[in-house]
């Protein structure tokens, strides 16, 4: 499939005659094997969809190759969408058998029209548009973890909210994605070959700026993530702190009852508590007593 870029991206069935006009076209691997001579770009260029591992690009002597791996943001965590391309100053080339490249290629067909048209504008716009919602995403995450954070401080839950883990997970990968759409699209801020016209590497710089300002947010995010996460730890630690100072108070209150069981358990036969006729009692009194007097001093020492 070839779109000439015009004020519009017009579809066409054959490569622009004219060096004026630049194009995108989008292939399938197998087709790019057979094919790749038509748009003498001068690389032979073995693509293994199954082998990519990130988005980059490589500067060529007369062309740039690269690749994208895409965290699909429905689930970021799972197989990323990978496509490789190719391109010169003519134009350049998509070779995809997911169909994404050609997806985002028709919604700019019908969302976008340009005054001055370039190459360098629809790769603008074409990597501008693989990050257009994730401000919005990276926001939810941000109001989740709030949510977590506030069912946290409330004690509305005693169970580890497992959702901390999977939105750390999610903003690493964004994390390292954004890392290399950055790299990709310095390196052709870059323009090693002058494929790109000097007062159009703008766009570049501007796509750069909108990537590092998602980096920074997915950052701040990881770090908000480990803050919830230890905040969660330190409500446990104090809550366990309260369950062992109950414990341990408990066992003190108990502690000079069980040594008077213990004195008086002894039965020797000249302990004279054990004839008196009010023995019985005192022991009752001075137990209570120890009691009252252990709890007044906790109390005291605001230990209850």
């Amino acid at each position: 499939m070839i779109y000439l870029i015009k004020e519009m991206l017009v579809q066409s069935n054959v490569l622009p005659n004219d060096k004026k006009t630049q194009y995108a076209a989008v292939i399938t691997p197998e087709e790019w094997a057979e094919k790749s001579g038509g748009f003498d770009m001068g690389i032979e260029l073995d693509i293994d969809i199954t082998d990519i591992h990130g988005t980059r690009a490589e500067v060529n002597f007369d062309s740039l190759t690269g690749t994208f791996s895409i965290p699909r943001r429905d689930d970021i965590s799972g197989k990323n969408i990978k496509f490789a391309f190719a391109l010169d100053e003519k134009g350049i080339v998509f070779i995809d058998s997911s169909g994404e490249a050609e997806r985002i290629i028709e919604v700019l067909k019908n969302t976008k029209r340009w005054k001055k048209p370039s190459l360098e504008r629809f790769i603008y716009d074409f990597m501008e548009y693989i990050i257009h919602a994730d401000q919005q995403l990276l926001e939810k995450y941000e109001e989740e973890l709030d949510a977590i954070e506030d069912s946290i401080m409330s004690s509305e839950s005693d169970e580890y909210p497992i959702r901390i883990n999977d939105i750390r997970s999610d903003v690493r990968d964004l994390r390292v994605h954004y890392e290399q759409l950055t790299d990709l699209a310095q390196e052709l801020e870059e323009n090693e070959n002058n494929f790109f016209k000097a007062n159009n590497l703008r766009y570049f710089h501007l796509v750069i700026q909108r990537i590092s300002s998602l980096h920074d947010m997915a950052a701040s995010l990881r770090d908000y993530s480990i803050q919830v996460r230890d905040l969660y730890q330190s409500r446990l630690d104090v809550k366990q702190n309260r369950i062992m100072t109950v414990l341990t108070i408990v066992t003190t209150l108990f502690m000079p009852l069980t040594l008077i069981a213990g004195w008086y358990g002894m039965n020797f036969d000249y302990m004279p508590e054990l004839h008196t006729k009010f023995g019985y009692p005192a022991i009752i009194i001075l137990s209570i007593l120890t009691v009252v007097v252990s709890v007044a001093f906790f109390k005291f020492k605001k230990w209850l």
